[in-house]
């Protein structure tokens, strides 16, 4: 197909507004539309691919000469050419612009690049962060913001790779906190794995650091075993010379095998002392977050010295909200760390006992010495309880059954106060 019609640029500057021609061709799809814009002319370039016509501008004349026309005409053909449509590209690098002045307009704000790892990483976390609960979302952000973003957070995601990011895990390692490293770990590769998910990186990095992370030694919380020094700190509790509300709070403590923070935000509406049940609220518990937003309530079976010791705080701090309410501030429950300072003040080491610890002391001697099955005892602990067929039990299906146990176990706690010899409760018992 001819080319290059045109003689020159004088032919185009000797053009008339009076001129009756519309345009002026240049050959093979080129030519220059007269007077488009006011006295200017527009370059246009028409094309076919894919079966189909189409139009591409290329600039208006004089800002775009004869010579320049020509040379984006022969680009735009060889893009063709090879099958790519230069609409297309033209749009793909206007937008590669428009997100390289957003990258840098973030930047210079000291905010990271949305191609940046801190970029996407926030970005997963924004997406994720309505399947967790509140307390945990906060906790996976702040642990990258902490332990990651600083040494790689501003990298392009694309540059990051495997021993790049086994140096910041390393970092976390020397610090001596191996779970946090691992934890670490698992962020970034689901971060990676949203970065393939979006087309930003072929593969996720992370995966190929397994096995070279420091393994985390099993942490327990410190708890007694051992019934004659359970006996011996259960007489301490009822000597504590502390406040009321803590003293209650240490004789439940070890009886209804709660966590420490599901006792202390007991409230008095969630308690029936006549049925003797307390209901804890679903949002509560340790659970997910659908289970926290539309799970069932956690059932504590009362046994009756639990309904006593109630009764008895009842009329110190009944017409309030808490039922452990704060020593200085009534309007709020009692601090986090009151069983334990009060465990410490009666001479247990935090290396031997914690307030959380009690649950294991429940969980080990119920199973050991009561022989009670475990699968009750994992329900009161509100513990996920799976079957043979790996279905999740229902926990109130263990109601009467977690009664019947507590109120043992209460008993229990009562013989060991007391000094008198422990042994294993027979069938006709449980």
């Amino acid at each position: 197909m001819a080319r290059d019609l045109i003689p020159g640029d004088a032919t185009i500057k000797a053009i008339k507004p009076s001129e009756k021609r519309k345009r002026l061709n240049d050959g093979d799809g080129l030519y220059l539309l007269l007077f488009v814009k006011g006295g200017s002319h527009g370059w246009r370039l028409d094309y076919a691919i894919d079966g189909r016509r189409k139009t591409l501008s290329l600039g208006t004349y004089p800002d775009t000469g004869l010579a320049l026309a020509r040379r984006k005409a022969a680009d735009a053909r060889k893009l063709v050419s090879e099958g790519t449509d230069p609409s297309d590209s033209r749009k793909a690098a206007k937008l590669q612009a428009e997100q390289r002045r957003e990258a840098e307009r973030l930047v210079d704000a000291g905010l990271p690049a949305p191609d940046s790892f801190e970029g996407v990483a926030r970005e997963w976390h924004e997406t994720r962060r309505g399947e967790w609960s509140t307390s945990y979302g906060d906790k996976v952000l702040a642990r990258l913001v902490a332990d990651v973003f600083p040494h790689i957070g501003r990298m392009p995601i694309a540059e990051v790779t495997a021993p790049e990011l086994l140096k910041v895990l390393r970092r976390i390692e020397a610090r001596g906190v191996i779970e946090t490293a691992h934890r670490a770990h698992e962020s970034c590769s689901q971060v990676f794995r949203y970065a393939v998910g979006k087309g930003l990186i072929a593969s996720d990095p992370a995966r190929d650091l397994k096995g070279l992370l420091r393994k985390p030694q099993a942490r327990h919380f410190p708890a007694i075993t051992n019934p004659k020094r359970l006996a011996e700190l259960l007489r301490a509790c009822d000597g504590y010379a502390g406040t009321p509300v803590v003293r209650a709070a240490l004789r439940l403590a070890p009886m209804l095998m709660l966590r420490p923070g599901e006792l202390r935000h007991a409230q008095w509406s969630e308690i029936d002392l006549d049925a003797a049940r307390w209901e804890i609220p679903a949002a509560r518990m340790k659970r997910e977050r659908d289970g926290k937003l539309h799970g069932l309530p956690h059932l504590v079976p009362l046994p009756s010295q639990a309904v006593d010791t109630f009764r008895e705080l009842h009329s110190l701090t009944g017409s309030g909200l808490w039922v452990f309410r704060g020593e200085r501030h009534h309007e709020r429950p009692m601090s986090e760390n009151s069983v334990n300072a009060a465990l410490r003040a009666m001479g247990f080491p935090a290396d031997e006992v914690t307030g959380h610890g009690f649950r294991a002391t429940a969980r080990t001697i119920l199973a050991e010495r009561l022989n009670v099955d475990e699968s009750v005892i994992e329900a009161q602990l509100a513990h996920s309880v799976k079957d043979s067929l790996g279905r999740a039990y229902n926990r109130t299906t263990f109601d009467e059954q977690r009664r019947t146990m507590l109120q043992n176990w209460a008993d229990y706690l009562d013989r060991l106060r007391k000094g008198a010899e422990v042994v294993v409760l027979s069938e006709r018992q449980r």
